[in-house]
């Protein structure tokens, strides 16, 4: 089982970013994904979830508006569209695959500065 993220660098505040998340060794269209960061010195924050047909949708407050979640499952793929970008959303993101009754897998993370 894998998960791997792409996508990340450095970006000016108010860039934008796409993350990809690319999934293989399990069935991905039946998973829940999410996204969640880690900034610098900080805990683990959840961002975004999409349910395994990708036609719900949910984000954390501070994303809402900016952060557009979707997936491919053609190609096993997560998205992560990111923009209007402040230097607070600086940190490691991840993507996480979640099924009720079985584990969770859990990518390694991708980079993402915001700074001028």
């Amino acid at each position: 089982v894998q998960l791997v993220e792409s996508g990340g660098g450095l970006v000016q505040p108010g860039g934008s970013l796409r993350l990809s998340c690319a999934a293989s060794g399990f069935t991905f269209s039946s998973y829940y994904m999410s996204w969640f960061r880690q900034a610098p010195g900080k805990g683990l924050e959840w961002v975004s979830d999409i349910n395994s047909g990708g036609g719900s949708t949910y984000y954390a407050d501070s994303m809402k508006g900016r952060f557009t979640i979707s997936r491919d499952n053609a190609k096993n793929t997560l998205y992560l569209q990111m923009s209007s970008l402040k230097p607070e959303d600086t940190a490691l993101y991840y993507c996480a695959a979640r099924k009720v009754g079985y584990r969770d897998y859990w990518g390694q993370g991708t980079q993402v500065t915001v700074s001028s």
